[in-house]
């Protein structure tokens, strides 16, 4: 895909078509500052924009696949919301914002993290405000708090070019992701009602298609209602009482078995996890003797 420039926003597309572990990263040609977001689309492309200039990158949120060239800018001001900065701050911190609790898993990633992403830990940034405007000269950015994927996530809205920032509420067929330890989904289908309200003439979403210039709507749709049939799944296969061990072996979330196993078999533990919390605290389901059992209505 051939980049997009909109006014002073810049579309970078991604590799593999913007799919993990890439994504699609933008660069913002303020006549203050020049910002990259999310650097991690493609080395080639991000080394060619770091000759034009570039004075500060802000990112999204922490997850690897945002911040895999991050580096390249060694000497920039690094951009975050506070409540996501701890991941950047300590490899063993970023494991277990993941819930990655077995060693072999902690060994696979922790390589994974330092070779694939050359990741290196971080001891300062700049902290974005909830809701605040950043003038970058010529191009304003409205900083949009998005919690549900990351505590911390943010999205931002660049009135000027009618552009919205999407980051990872990516309007993909999977839908939405909530299953990192500080992740949740009621804070998630609040972020994806809030998006879905700001009056955007253009939508980015950081990975897949990346770039919607029609309103959305059915695909919001279909992306909000991807949590509520993971949830119809999971209580359909609550007919009798089972196990997280016979719930998981169903792969009720990607519908069989994927390679690599370490990575999937942990993600869909994950995310049914979430969706049981969440069922519990609704009332819907308990937990009896190492199994979990739907509460019929009455």
């Amino acid at each position: 895909m051939q980049d997009r420039q909109f006014g002073r926003v810049r579309l970078i597309f991604g590799e593999n078509g913007g799919k993990y572990p890439f994504n699609h990263s933008l660069y913002l040609q303020g006549d203050k500052e020049r910002v990259v977001i999310d650097p991690a689309s493609s080395l080639e492309k991000l080394t060619r924009l770091k000759e034009e200039g570039v004075d500060g990158v802000w990112l999204s949120h922490w997850h690897e696949d945002h911040i895999r060239y991050m580096n390249l800018f060694d000497g920039c001001p690094v951009w975050v919301s506070e409540r996501d900065f701890p991941p950047l701050t300590h490899l063993e911190t970023f494991l277990d914002w993941y819930g990655i609790e077995d060693q072999g898993a902690r060994n696979y990633w922790q390589k994974e993290m330092l070779e694939t992403f050359d990741y290196r830990p971080r001891q300062t940034a700049r902290f974005f405000r909830d809701d605040q405007t950043l003038d970058l000269g010529g191009l304003s950015a409205q900083v949009i708090p998005t919690p549900g994927h990351t505590p911390g996530h943010l999205s931002f809205f660049f009135p000027e070019e009618g552009l919205l920032f999407l980051g990872d509420y990516d309007l993909t067929s999977f839908g939405p992701w909530y299953g990192d330890a500080y992740s949740g989904i009621a804070d998630t289908l609040a972020s994806i009602h809030k998006l879905k309200a700001i009056p955007a003439r253009r939508w980015v979403a950081a990975h897949n298609t990346g770039l919607y210039e029609e309103n959305p709507g059915p695909l919001w749709e279909a992306y909000e209602n991807t949590i509520y049939e993971r949830e119809g799944k999971l209580l359909a296969f609550l007919d009798r009482p089972k196990t997280l061990a016979e719930i998981c072996a169903a792969w009720l979330i990607y519908g069989r078995p994927r390679e690599p196993r370490e990575m999937y078999e942990f993600n869909e533990r994950v995310l049914i996890g979430k969706h049981l919390d969440d069922l519990l605290h609704r009332g819907k389901i308990v937990y009896e003797d190492g199994c979990w059992r739907k509460v019929e209505s009455r």
